[in-house]
């Protein structure tokens, strides 16, 4: 999950797929700064659903992920506090069963420099891991790439130290 349409739709499929359950309870968390985030209780008694599994996408430290806890009612009341546990134990468990994939953040620079440089960029690309996206050589010549944001005060220091270069966020 990336957007906040992703979720919608894969809220209308879960429905879809379990159309007599009570509540279809969820919580996500988007972005690289968990920006974006929402709870919904799904006509539960308030905060007794949604946070309790927000609760939990935060504990594993996740992103860019959707939890839905479907509930058919089975007869028996569980009151507020077995509702919380309830759904904080199901999203823990279906997180801690699930496989998570880990991506690094990118971030994207340009240089600007004269051809003579190329040969020492070319090397400190390539020492940090960056990749290319996009080369132009001439008289004045142009790269576009991306480093892991982990390592990108690294590579603009290092950058920087070359002197004669411009580089553009």
């Amino acid at each position: 999950m990336e957007t906040e349409q992703d979720i919608k739709e894969e809220l209308i499929k879960l429905k879809k797929t379990h159309p007599s359950a009570n509540h279809h309870c969820y919580a996500y968390r988007l972005g690289a700064n968990h920006q974006t985030y929402r709870a919904n209780d799904d006509g539960e008694p308030s905060n007794s659903a949604g946070k309790p599994i927000l609760g939990q996408i935060q504990s594993f430290n996740l992103t860019n992920v959707l939890v839905v806890v479907v509930r058919y009612f089975g007869g028996t009341l569980l009151g507020v506090g077995g509702l919380i546990t309830a759904y904080k134990n199901s999203a823990a468990l279906v997180i801690s069963e699930s496989v998570i994939t880990e991506k690094q953040v990118l971030l994207t620079y340009t240089l600007q420099f004269n051809f003579e440089k190329l040969n020492d960029i070319m090397k400190l690309l390539k020492q940090l891991n960056c990749k290319i996206i996009q080369q132009e050589f001439e008289a004045n010549c142009s790269i576009t790439f991306t480093v892991a944001k982990k390592f990108s005060e690294q590579c603009i220091d290092k950058l920087n130290h070359l002197r004669d270069i411009t580089i553009n966020p």
